[in-house]
């Protein structure tokens, strides 16, 4: 894990820290601080505290440092600099590590990237309030009367907390021991009781979950009992999982998550999208990583909450579900996000009433009205076809059925008479080639480099979106995507809701990453896009549009 220079360095900056609280209580002894020897965990103010309460502070940022010296520790080709230990929640084999040198101006050394960094993040926080920081399971811990409670609890199966804690707690525990001693107490971070679904110390999968699941219910049990009335409970979930499919379903830990919440009492009443993950971070690079986090807001369920059967669950879903999609999508919800984003509107319907009857009047399950909530949004996405033009149309399922890949013309003639049009006509727009019995889609970079949409006479929103990702997959968020966006002015709307259409076909249908990636990043850069868009006045080539003085 350590090569034996990198633990010398550890050690000497562990001792340094011991030092150090040495020197800064006799330092403010001098300047006049109290001499009260109440330590800081029992809310001493005098110098002995705040000597501790810095040391605190430097124990963080040899934590840092121990997350930059290591064995560990990969090299970045992009930007020829290091990639730290934890750059996932992992630790993964590395077959060749760097070693960086403490008192380097580099990338990685102990006075930038350890202490100035901790001494950054301090300075961003406002001293105008105060609070209290401890620790309990979650399952028995009393609140101080009725609270507001705010909580991001544990992923399912996602990351293994306490496992991977045990790297920093070793140092952490070599620093801080005397400060903290109960917080301390261990030789390694308790494990047992973690709150995780992990099969190799349940004895399987199924018995994970179930501890998983038993667990959360008692600890959102308890939330519920003691929150208040006047406000609700935040709950954050935010989580793309490599899932196993069970009952048509693939939404596990999701499920057994809401499972738990709504068995615990909670009516989830709204969700809020929230964009919460670094785009940068090495886990979302190339993929269609998590963008967003789930808030769910919940209130205690009325004891009144009535019984309604599937049929009735089912007609309020399509009531109620179009009208929250077509929230979520004006908010920009990247498309990787719409799944999980559409599900809390759903649970909504579900969690609202005291159980919904099966056939058989058995209760439904999570799970079955998650299959529901998914068919519902599967529908509505298939539903927005019919409002895009027929060419559109015909390249949405020409698409879906052969990619960009050659079809038979006969099958292709018959698709476009369906639709009230002809092969020609989609070859006019400029979306498809026709040749030798053979149609296929027009790659991107087949596109015409010189269309122009405020020129084009068959104009089709399949053209503005594939020019639109094209320049998109060019250049990002640029002056030329912006004036494309401003060009295609009224189809804008209907180009976003394409992109969604081809995103859920793509990922899920023709298991088409790359093309998937295409759309969703579009979508998550929607907002920014549009807002440079609107700033742009005149799209009419190079001319001067205002006087600089």
């Amino acid at each position: 894990m350590f090569t034996s220079r990198q633990l010398l360095a550890l050690n000497t900056f562990s001792d340094l820290v011991h030092q150090a609280r040495l020197q800064i209580a006799a330092d403010a002894l001098t300047l006049g601080l109290s001499s009260d020897d109440t330590p800081l965990r029992n809310g001493g103010q005098g110098a002995k505290a705040y000597a501790e309460a810095v040391s605190v502070y430097l124990a963080f940022a040899a934590d840092r440092a121990a997350d930059a010296w290591s064995a560990q520790v990969s090299w970045r080709n992009s930007v020829e600099a290091s990639r730290s230990t934890f750059a996932r929640q992992s630790l993964p084999m590395v077959w060749d590590y760097v070693e960086l040198n403490p008192f380097s101006s580099s990338n990685g050394n102990w006075i930038d990237a350890s202490v100035e960094w901790v001494y950054k993040a301090l300075s961003a926080f406002s001293p105008a309030s105060f609070g209290f920081l401890s620790q309990g399971d979650a399952q028995t811990v009393r609140y101080p009367g009725p609270s507001v409670i705010s909580t991001d609890p544990p992923y399912y199966d996602n990351i293994g907390y306490a496992d991977l804690s045990d790297y920093f707690f070793a140092w952490l525990r070599r620093h801080l021991r005397d400060v903290y001693p109960e917080l301390m107490a261990t030789i390694a971070v308790p494990k047992s009781e973690e709150l995780v679904a992990t099969p190799y110390r349940h004895g399987g999968r199924e018995s994970a979950e179930q501890f998983f699941l038993e667990g959360m219910k008692l600890a959102v049990s308890n939330m519920a009992e003691q929150s208040s009335v006047y406000f609700p409970t935040a709950i954050y979930y935010a989580f793309k999982q490599s899932e196993v499919e069970d009952q048509g379903v693939v939404s596990t830990g999701w499920a057994t998550f809401i499972q738990a919440v709504i068995d615990s009492g909670f009516e989830i009443n709204a969700t809020w999208p929230m964009r919460t993950e670094k785009p940068g971070r090495m886990i979302s690079v190339g993929t269609n990583a998590l963008a967003n986090s789930v808030v769910l807001s919940c209130r205690k369920k009325e004891a009144t909450a009535e019984v309604i059967t599937r049929a009735e669950f089912v007609r309020s879903l399509k009531r109620e579900l179009p009208p929250a999609i077509s929230e979520l999508q004006a908010a920009n919800i990247a498309p990787a996000d719409m799944p999980q984003s559409a599900i809390g509107p759903g649970m909504g319907v579900f969690s609202r009433y005291k159980a919904v009857l099966e056939s058989d009047d058995s209760p439904m399950s999570v799970k079955a009205a998650l299959q529901l909530i998914n068919r519902e949004l599967d529908e509505y996405l298939g539903g927005i076809q019919g409002e895009f033009d027929p060419d559109t149309r015909f390249a949405i399922t020409w698409f879906e059925q052969n990619g960009i890949g050659k079809g038979d013309y006969g099958v292709a003639d018959n698709l476009a008479r369906a639709r009230g049009i002809s092969v020609d006509s989609v070859k006019h727009a400029g979306i498809v080639d026709s040749a030798a019995g053979k149609v296929r889609i027009l790659a991107r970079d087949e596109l015409d480099h010189d269309w122009d949409p405020e020129e084009d006479r068959h104009l089709t929103v399949w053209e503005c979106l594939q020019h639109l990702v094209r320049q998109h997959e060019k250049e990002g968020i640029s002056h030329d995507t912006a004036v494309l966006l401003k060009k295609i002015n009224t189809q804008a709307e209907a180009v976003k809701d394409l992109a969604y259409c081809l995103y859920d076909i793509s990922a899920n249908k023709r298991k088409d990453a790359k093309e998937a990636t295409a759309y969703n990043a579009l979508i998550a850069d929607w907002t920014e896009l549009t807002k440079a868009a609107a700033a742009i006045h005149d799209t009419r080539g190079n001319r001067q549009t205002r006087m600089d003085i």
